[in-house]
C-alpha cells in the first residue's frame, strides 16, 4: 500500500478495523495465520466480532498484536501507524511532549510508544555487514561545562575525557548502510571486535589519524585522513559521510531530545541510524519496514526502566 504523506496515510487508515488487517497482512503476507502461543497453523478459528483469533490445538485466543510491540497496548493502532511515521519521517525525530500533543495521549505513554519504536529500530539495523568503502570514525555526547555554573563545573574533561561524556563508535558504508554504538571506550580491543563483527574483509576503511584506529592489523585494508595537519580530503578518501551522521545526531539531541542519558543513548542512536538508512526510501516503506519488524518484539515499562 502506498501513501506519501500522513494525510494519505490517514485516509487509508479510517478505522482500527483496517489497521489490523493491514497487520495482518505484513505479518501472515500468505494468509495463513501462525498461531504465536504454540506456532501451529492447523485449524485457526477466526472471531471476527471481536478480530480475534482461536487456536483448535492450544486453546488459546490471540489477536495480531500478540508478540509484537502493540501487545497489552490499550493504545489504538492509527495511533502507534501515527508515531511510527512521525519518530521516521522528522529528520531529527520527535520528543515525548510534541508526540503527546499530536495524537492526543500523555506524555508518559508518548514515551513509552517511542522507546517501543526505537527497540524496533534496533532489530533492523542489526544483521547488515558492510562492504566496499567504510568510513569510520568517533563522537563524544554530552559533557557540556561552558554555560554551567563555575562551582558546578567538572574539571579536566576536555577532549577524550569520559568524565562527563559518553562516546560512540560508528561507521558507514558509501552509498550504504551505518551503525552506531555506545562504546566504554576507543581501545582497539574495544573497536576491534565491533568492526570484525560488522565489517567484511574486502572492504576499504577510511578513519582519521587516532591511534587506536590499527584495523590493518587485523586483516583490514585502512586508510587515514590526516585532520591534525588540516587534511580532510586526499583524493577519494574522506570521512564526510560519517561526519554527516554525527551531524544528524547532535542536532537530534540538542533540537528536540536537549538531554539524553547514557542509559537510554543506545535506543537513539538506533532512531537516528534508522532513519538514516532509510533516507532514500519512500514514506510507506519505512512504515512496512517497522510494521513488519515489530514481530517477535516485547519490552515492558518496568522493562525499560530496569
Amino acid at each position: 500500500m502506498e501513501f506519501n504523506s500522513l494525510f494519505d496515510m490517514l485516509q487509508k487508515f479510517k478505522t482500527e478495523k483496517d489497521c489490523i488487517d493491514y497487520l495482518e497482512f505484513l505479518r501472515w503476507p500468505d494468509g495463513k495465520v501462525v498461531c504465536p502461543h504454540c506456532n501451529s497453523n492447523r485449524k485457526i478459528h477466526h472471531i471476527k466480532t471481536r478480530n480475534i483469533y482461536k487456536c483448535a490445538d492450544c486453546k488459546k485466543q490471540f489477536s495480531v498484536r500478540i508478540g509484537t510491540i502493540f501487545e497489552e497496548s490499550r493504545i489504538p493502532l492509527i495511533k502507534w501507524f501515527m508515531a511510527i511515521w512521525l519518530i521516521s519521517s522528522h529528520k531529527k525525530g520527535i520528543s515525548s511532549c510534541q508526540l503527546s500533543k499530536d495524537i492526543k495521549v500523555t506524555q508518559k505513554t508518548a514515551w513509552f510508544m517511542l522507546h517501543r519504536i526505537r527497540t524496533i529500530a534496533s532489530k533492523l539495523n542489526n544483521g547488515q555487514e558492510l562492504f566496499n568503502t567504510i568510513e569510520i570514525d568517533d563522537t563524544y555526547i554530552g559533557g557540556k561545562e561552558k554555560n554551567r555554573h563555575f562551582n558546578k563545573k567538572t574539571e579536566d574533561t576536555q577532549g577524550r575525557s569520559l568524565k562527563t561524556k559518553a562516546v560512540v563508535f560508528g561507521m558507514v558504508e558509501r552509498g550504504g548502510a551505518s551503525k552506531t554504538f555506545v562504546v566504554k571506550n576507543l581501545q582497539g580491543k574495544t573497536v576491534n571486535v565491533i568492526v570484525r563483527e560488522n565489517v567484511s574483509k574486502k572492504a576499504i576503511l577510511i578513519t582519521d589519524e587516532y591511534r587506536g584506529y590499527q584495523f590493518q592489523k587485523i586483516g583490514y585494508n585502512q586508510e587515514r585522513v590526516n585532520h591534525a595537519e588540516k587534511k580532510y580530503v586526499m583524493d577519494d578518501f574522506h570521512t564526510n559521510t560519517i561526519e554527516s551522521v554525527w551531524a544528524l545526531l547532535k542536532r537530534s539531541v540538542f533540537g528536540i531530545y536537549h538531554h539524553i542519558s547514557k542509559k537510554h543513548l543506545q535506543k537513539y542512536l538506533d532512531e537516528v541510524t534508522s532513519r538514516f538508512n532509510t533516507r532514500r526510501e519512500k514514506e510507506n516503506y519505512r512504515i512496512d519496514n517497522f510494521l513488519a519488524g515489530s514481530q517477535g518484539i516485547r519490552l515492558t515499562y518496568k522493562g525499560l526502566l530496569e
